[in-house]
């Protein structure tokens, strides 16, 4: 069930070999994370079972209520600071991979703190520095969230794909000014309603599963009742449900909320879809290796081809245990790197006046993007967004080794990686929908990559007869 519902979200360009690995392996990576100690919620002596959106039985596991994700890393933490194997360098931030086009041998990196540079050579890197929905103005990210493993795959010579697949979760709190709170899916899973201004339940006329719809269609219902009624949020409620149960459940949630004055089993919640997940990325292989040898990724930074174009509700921590794991043991199998002693690795130099411009840039990208490559795009919006993206970068003075120049050319980067692909799909599917191609093609059932100072590529898929997406 779990293969079904994850090649169903898909919509047509997941990997199934990718998907049968994680549904799979999966469950064993999560028994040895609790045979270690994590704990996670339990109801009558047994793991407690969560339903998300597209998810056809209950099979989520959740610690604290809601804070799941929080609690695993919070545990993995503890863990890595007990292991005197593993050396910590917090505080750092990395500005450049070592590579010869062909092979990774490392990365260099500056000390934040001390503004000193090292040069970390390695027999595997293994890249797992998150997604990009950081660029946009609303997002359920934190701020540096912004692509910047993908941007130094690129530049290394990595191959980048499927960069237009920009998951935006449909339940952020949204408010005038201050940044977006995820609210859970998994409290649609219990049974709340989205109701537009009219105060009228929308999602059944939208899709049969309601507001356990896929996270896409429930994304671009949402918008549209917004651009309906031309406002900028919906509501969700819950006062139909147990209140008792709601509290204990979402606790973190139900606590959060309460600084803004409002109560999650009373009130209607102001929400509106936020930028949350990029299910494209540095293209990996079974074992999350790329085609740089010696370079592998974990986590959102990589795209296994799992998600196809729409990633299925809580797969994303699964992916990161089981290719994760992956990774560590094809680096310590397959991969020595000799370090190349003839590299010429430049330093990274600060410059505090720049500060404001990377700043002023930051924020006029996160505007461009968010107007013309968000949830809707079209081909004269994300036209417009490569043209000023052009623009920026051919009128500042580029400096690869200077902290903020490098940080903007990172930036300019994965905003262009998206827009390019955006432009190249001439179709709506999963979470790219475009206005002027508004349905499914069947002709572009592939995968666009990009590769820097190369012509895109087109993987194709072979579709599965078995599943009408």
């Amino acid at each position: 069930y779990h293969f079904n519902d994850t090649i169903k979200a898909g919509r047509g360009l997941c990997d199934a070999i990718a998907v049968e690995i994680l549904v799979q392996e999966g469950r064993n990576v999560i028994n040895n994370l609790i045979d270690i100690g994590m704990k996670f919620d339990q109801q009558n002596e047994s793991l407690a079972l969560g339903m998300e959106g597209g998810h056809s039985k209950r099979r989520i596991l959740h610690a604290g209520g809601s804070a799941t994700g929080k609690m695993v890393v919070d545990f993995l933490i503890s863990k890595i600071k007990e292991d005197r194997n593993i050396s910590i360098f917090e505080n750092f931030y990395t500005y450049k991979l070592i590579s010869d086009g062909t092979t990774c041998f490392g990365a260099c990196a500056i000390h934040l703190s001390s503004n000193e540079c090292y040069a970390f050579s390695s027999k595997a890197t293994i890249l797992a520095t998150g997604g990009t929905s950081g660029i946009y103005l609303r997002t359920t990210n934190p701020n540096v969230s912004t692509g910047d493993g993908m941007a130094l795959a690129y530049d290394a010579g990595a191959e980048i794909i499927d960069m237009e697949f920009i998951q935006f979760h449909p339940t952020a709190l949204y408010l005038e000014h201050g940044d977006a709170f995820l609210i859970t899916e998994a409290i649609r899973g219990e049974g709340a309603y989205l109701l537009n201004h009219n105060n009228e339940r929308f999602m059944p006329k939208y899709h049969k599963l309601a507001e356990l719809a896929p996270r896409d269609i429930v994304s671009k219902s949402i918008f549209n009742e917004m651009k309906l009624a031309n406002k900028e949020n919906i509501f969700l409620r819950l006062d139909h449900l147990d209140a008792d149960y709601i509290k204990k459940r979402f606790v973190n949630i139900y606590v959060e909320l309460q600084k803004y004055g409002l109560d999650l089993t009373k009130d209607a919640i102001p929400v509106a879809p936020a930028a949350h997940y990029t299910v494209g990325g540095v293209k990996s292989g079974y074992h999350s290796e790329t085609n740089l040898f010696g370079l592998l990724t974990a986590g959102e930074v990589s795209s296994t081809g799992i998600h196809g174009a729409n990633r299925l509700a809580s797969n994303s921590l699964p992916e990161c245990m089981v290719f994760g794991k992956r990774a560590i043991d094809y680096a310590k199998d397959y991969y020595y790197v000799k370090y190349n002693e003839n590299f010429d690795v430049k330093n990274l130099s600060v410059d505090k006046t720049k500060e404001e411009e990377y700043t002023k840039y930051k924020h006029f990208l996160a505007n461009l993007m968010t107007k013309n490559v968000g949830i809707v795009r079209s081909e004269k919006s994300i036209s417009f967004a490569i043209s000023e993206i052009d623009k920026i970068k051919n009128s500042i003075q580029s400096n690869e080794n200077e902290y903020y120049s490098n940080m903007l050319l990172k930036l300019l980067d994965v905003c262009k990686l998206i827009s390019t692909s955006a432009l190249e799909r001439h179709e709506s599917r999963g979470v790219h929908i475009r206005e002027d191609y508004p349905e499914e093609n069947p002709e572009y059932l592939f995968h666009i990559v990009q590769q820097k100072n190369k012509p895109l590529k087109y993987i194709p898929v072979e579709p599965n007869n078995d599943y009408v997406w």
